[in-house]
């Protein structure tokens, strides 16, 4: 069976700021501190975290919403992408962010712990400076 995480986190910073950052190879380096390569465009393909996640832009609204086809180089050849969807909503000077991750493998429940050590916890420090 396939598992998924949703999680919200408010930081502060405006939800184009989130938006951009996610979607530029410089700021997404400097926001988690793993070389990341990115793109603005749908269908385009992008890696984070030193090439350990890629995948696709599936879909962009900007400042509200990302979709994207995602994997990392623990999946095996045989599992299909996982989609990752980030949500942004700007609210009283800060912006709420929802990420929704589905169609993990079985099994690799860990991905909740990485996106909160390796994505919310330094997404804090970068957009508190």
């Amino acid at each position: 069976m396939k598992e998924s995480i949703e999680l919200s986190k408010t930081f502060n910073s405006k939800a184009s700021e989130i938006y951009s950052a996610w979607l530029d190879s410089k700021k997404h380096t400097e926001m988690t501190g793993g070389e990341a390569t990115c793109s603005t465009e749908v269908g385009a393909a992008f890696s984070a975290w030193d090439g350990y996640i890629e995948g696709s832009n599936k879909s962009l609204v900007p400042n509200k919403e990302i979709i994207q086809n995602w994997r990392t180089s623990e999946f095996k050849d045989t599992d299909e992408d996982s989609e990752l969807i980030i949500r942004l909503k700007d609210i009283d000077g800060t912006c709420e962010l929802t990420l929704i991750h589905t169609n993990i493998p079985e099994g690799e429940s860990q991905y909740e712990q990485g996106w909160i050590e390796h994505y919310f916890e330094p997404m804090s420090k970068y957009f508190n400076q």
